[in-house]
C-alpha cells in the first residue's frame, strides 16, 4: 500500500512539473536561433512585400528579453504626433505577428488567402500595447496539405505562405518538401535499384500517404528533375523560415520500407502493411520494419544522417507509423518497442531531438486503439520527447480520453478541412471555448495551438479566428468579432454585409455535430440514386445571407475579398439547391412521373450550367490553375502529362479504380479563364 501511494504521489508530481509551461526543459531548445538582427531584417522583409513604399512607417526591432521565458510577446508602440509605429518582438515571428495585430485592430485591414485589403488611415493611430502569445507553439500543417494544396508550388508561392505563417504568429511548421531526394540517395546505398526505387515512389499529388505508408507507386515514377527543383525549393523554404523565427519541423522514419527490401533482406523480419481505401497490390502495402531489428536503427539512422547533412536540424521530427492502416498486432508491447525504435533512430543522430506526431491514428480507429496501446506508444518516449498534435480538437479531442497525453505535451489544434474540399462549413462555438476547455485542464500539458487542414484556399473567416486563441485569454463576443471581420475584410462598415455574417455565424458556421464534412455535395458527386442532401443549418437563412451580400453597398463590390465571397456564397447557395432539385427529380421518378422527371433534370442541368459560369468569374474557383501549375513544373512533355494526370486524378477518381472517389472534389470551373 505504502509503494501505490509513493507512486501516486510520483505521478501527481511529474504532471505538476511538465503540466503548462514545465517543458521548458526539453522543449527550451526549439526556439528562433538566428541572431536578433536578422531576424528583424527578415520581419522588415515581410512588411516591404505587404505594404510597399510604406514599409518606411513601421520599426523592428527583435529582443528576445522583452516577455517571459518560452513564449512570444510582442511591443506596439506609435505616439501622437510621430509617424513611425516602433514594434519589438522577442523574435522575428513575434515581430511580423506584432505588426499584424496594428493592421489588423487599429487599421481594419485584412490579409488572408484569398486577397488582402491594406487600405491604411492617412495618420496611423496611436497606440501602447503589449501582447503575449498563451502557450509556447503555434503550429501549422497537416501531414496531408503538402499534397492537397502546396504540392505544385513554386518559391514565389511558398514565399507568400511563409509571410502569411509569421503574420498570424506561427513559429512551429511542417517542413516536408524534398525529402524523396534524400530516401533516392538513401536507398541507393541500400542496394536498391532505379526500378526498385521508381516501384516505391508515388507521383507528387500523391507523397503524404506514400510517406505515412499508405500506399506505393501510384502516379509515379518521380522524374529527377522533382528531385532537383524539391531539393532547392527546400532550401529555400528552410532559409527563410529560419531567418524568422519559425521552428521548421522536418520528417523521419516510421519503420516503412519499399517491397524490394523483403528481397534485399530475406532475413530481417518486416510485415506487409494492411491494405488501405482497397488500393490493389500494386500500388498498396510497402512493408513495415520490426522495431528491435537493427535495420530499422540503420535505415532511421541513414536518413536522419542524410537529411541533417543536406538541410541542418531544428531538432525536431514528425513520421506516423500507423496512419489510418490497423498495426498487425494488438500486443501492447510491440507499441513501446516501435515508438521508442522511432526516437532511437532520431536521437543516435540529433541527440536533442523531439517528436511531433499526429493523434490520427488513435482517432481513426478507437476500437483498436485502446487506451492501454496508447499509453504503452506515448510513455515509451521519455516526456517531453514527443510533442502530439491534438488534431482535430474542435469537434473530436481526445486530451481528456488519453488523460493529458500521460504527461506527453499537446497542441490543441483545428483541423476543419478534409481533401480541400469547398462548401461553407465551421465550428466557431467550439474554437471560441474548446481551446480554453484545452489550457484549463488540472494538471494538463497543452502546450500550443495548432491549424491542421487537409487543405487550405478556403473559409478564412475559421482560420482567422483560430489564429487569435493563441493570444487570447476569454472566449470572444462572435457577433462583436463576425461585424469586425467584416469591416476588415471588405475594408468598409456596411450594414447590409454585417447582416450576412451574422447569418453565416449563426448558420453554416455552427456545425456541432461528430459527422465529418468532407464536400461530398449532391452536386460534386458521382450521379447515384442513392444521394442525400445534408446541411445542420436554415437554408432559408443562408438565401437571406446570400441577399443582403447582393445588397452590400457599391463601395464594397470593387473589393477582391467582396467579389470572392459573393461567388462563394452563391456557390452555396447553388450547392443547396441542387440538393432539393435532387430530391425532386428522385421522387419524380420513384413515382413514375415521366414529364416531372424531364423538368426537374432540365433545371438541374441549367444549374450545374450556371454554377459553372458562377465559378469561372473569379480566379480562385478555376480548375485550370491547378493544372497549370501542375504541368509547369515539367521540364518534358511527358513529365507535363504525368503532373496533369495526378493533379486531375486527386481531384476526382482520387486512386487507379476511384478507391477515394470524390473525397477531394472541388467546385471549380472548368474555364481557361485568367490562365
Amino acid at each position: 500500500m505504502q509503494v501505490i501511494q509513493i507512486g501516486i504521489l510520483l505521478t501527481v508530481v511529474f504532471l505538476k512539473c511538465v503540466s503548462g509551461d514545465g517543458f521548458h526543459s526539453t522543449l527550451g531548445h526549439l526556439k528562433a536561433r538566428a541572431s536578433p538582427q536578422i531576424q528583424a531584417q527578415s520581419a522588415v522583409g515581410v512588411i516591404e512585400r505587404l505594404l510597399k513604399n510604406k514599409t518606411r512607417l513601421f520599426q523592428v526591432t527583435v529582443d528576445p528579453k522583452l516577455g517571459p521565458v518560452g513564449k512570444d510577446t510582442f511591443k506596439i508602440l506609435k505616439e501622437e504626433g510621430t509617424d513611425k509605429v516602433n514594434i519589438v518582438g522577442t523574435s522575428g515571428v513575434a515581430a511580423v505577428w506584432g505588426f499584424h495585430h496594428y493592421l489588423k485592430y487599429y487599421c481594419f485591414s485584412h490579409v488572408s488567402w484569398d486577397s488582402d485589403q491594406l487600405s491604411l488611415p492617412e495618420e496611423l493611430p496611436s497606440v501602447n500595447i503589449i501582447v503575449t502569445s498563451a502557450d509556447r507553439f503555434r503550429y501549422y500543417q497537416n501531414v496531408c496539405t503538402t499534397s492537397y494544396s502546396f504540392v505544385w508550388w513554386d518559391w514565389p508561392r511558398w514565399e507568400r505562405e511563409v509571410d502569411w505563417m509569421a503574420l498570424n504568429g506561427i513559429n512551429l511548421a511542417l517542413a516536408f518538401t524534398g525529402q524523396e531526394a534524400i530516401w533516392q540517395r538513401v536507398y541507393s546505398e541500400l542496394n536498391l535499384t532505379q526500378e526498385d526505387v521508381n516501384e516505391h515512389f508515388s507521383g507528387p499529388a500523391f507523397l503524404s500517404w506514400l510517406r505515412m505508408g499508405n500506399m506505393r507507386g501510384f502516379g509515379g515514377p518521380l522524374p529527377d528533375s522533382w528531385h532537383a527543383k524539391s531539393l532547392s525549393l527546400q532550401h529555400r523554404i528552410l532559409a527563410r523560415m529560419r531567418e524568422l523565427g519559425i521552428v521548421p519541423v522536418l520528417p523521419a522514419f516510421a519503420g516503412h520500407v519499399p517491397r524490394a527490401f523483403k528481397r534485399l533482406y530475406p532475413d530481417t523480419p518486416m510485415t506487409r502493411m494492411a491494405d488501405w481505401n482497397r488500393f490493389p497490390d500494386e500500388f498498396c502495402c510497402p512493408f513495415v520494419l520490426e522495431p528491435t531489428d537493427p535495420l530499422f536503427r540503420r535505415v532511421g539512422n541513414m536518413f536522419i544522417s542524410e537529411l541533417v547533412a543536406e538541410f541542418g536540424t531544428d531538432h525536431i521530427y514528425n513520421c506516423d507509423p500507423f496512419n489510418e492502416m490497423t498495426p498487425h498486432t494488438s500486443n501492447v508491447t510491440y507499441f513501446s518497442q516501435i515508438s521508442s525504435a522511432i526516437l532511437t533512430a532520431i536521437t543516435d543522430v540529433d541527440p536533442d531531438a523531439v517528436w511531433l506526431k499526429q493523434n490520427w491514428g488513435f482517432v481513426h480507429d478507437m476500437i483498436f486503439w485502446t487506451t492501454d496501446k496508447v499509453k504503452a506508444f506515448l510513455t515509451a518516449v521519455p516526456p517531453g520527447r514527443m510533442i502530439v498534435l491534438d488534431l482535430q480538437s474542435e469537434l473530436n479531442p481526445q486530451y481528456r480520453r488519453l488523460h493529458s497525453y500521460y504527461g506527453q505535451p499537446f497542441i490543441w489544434c483545428m483541423l476543419h478541412n478534409f481533401g480541400g474540399t469547398l462548401g461553407l462549413y465551421g465550428s466557431v462555438g467550439n474554437v471560441n471555448t474548446g481551446v480554453f476547455d484545452g489550457r484549463g485542464l488540472e494538471n494538463g500539458t497543452m502546450v500550443g495551438t495548432g491549424l491542421t487542414p487537409e487543405g487550405i484556399n478556403q473559409n478564412y473567416v475559421m482560420y482567422d479566428l483560430m489564429n487569435e486563441m493563441a493570444w487570447r485569454t476569454e472566449p470572444v463576443n462572435l457577433s462583436e468579432w463576425f461585424s469586425a471581420y467584416a469591416r476588415r475584410r471588405y475594408g468598409a462598415v456596411d450594414t447590409h454585409a454585417d447582416n450576412a455574417w451574422q447569418l453565416l455565424k449563426s448558420g453554416v458556421y455552427s456545425f456541432t455535430g461528430m459527422r465529418k464534412v468532407r464536400g461530398k455535395y449532391v452536386i460534386c458527386r458521382r450521379p447515384s440514386l442513392q444521394l442525400r442532401q445534408w446541411v445542420w443549418y436554415n437554408t432559408t437563412e443562408l438565401a437571406t445571407a446570400w441577399d443582403e451580400l447582393l445588397s452590400a453597398s457599391p463601395q464594397l463590390h470593387g473589393a477582391a475579398n467582396y467579389q470572392h465571397d459573393l461567388v462563394d456564397v452563391t456557390r452555396q447557395a447553388l450547392q443547396v439547391l441542387g440538393g432539393d432539385l435532387y430530391n425532386i427529380i428522385m421522387s419524380a421518378f420513384r413515382q413514375g412521373n415521366v414529364s416531372g422527371f424531364q423538368q426537374s433534370a432540365k433545371l438541374f442541368l441549367n444549374l450545374l450550367a450556371d454554377l459553372n459560369v458562377l465559378l469561372g468569374s473569379n480566379k480562385d474557383f478555376l480548375l485550370g490553375r491547378w493544372l497549370k501549375a501542375a504541368k509547369a513544373l515539367g521540364t518534358t512533355a511527358q513529365e507535363k502529362q504525368l503532373y496533369e494526370y495526378n493533379a486531375r486524378n486527386q481531384i476526382t477518381l482520387w486512386g487507379p479504380r476511384g478507391e477515394i472517389v470524390d473525397y477531394a472534389n472541388k467546385q471549380w470551373a472548368g474555364s481557361s479563364t485568367f490562365l
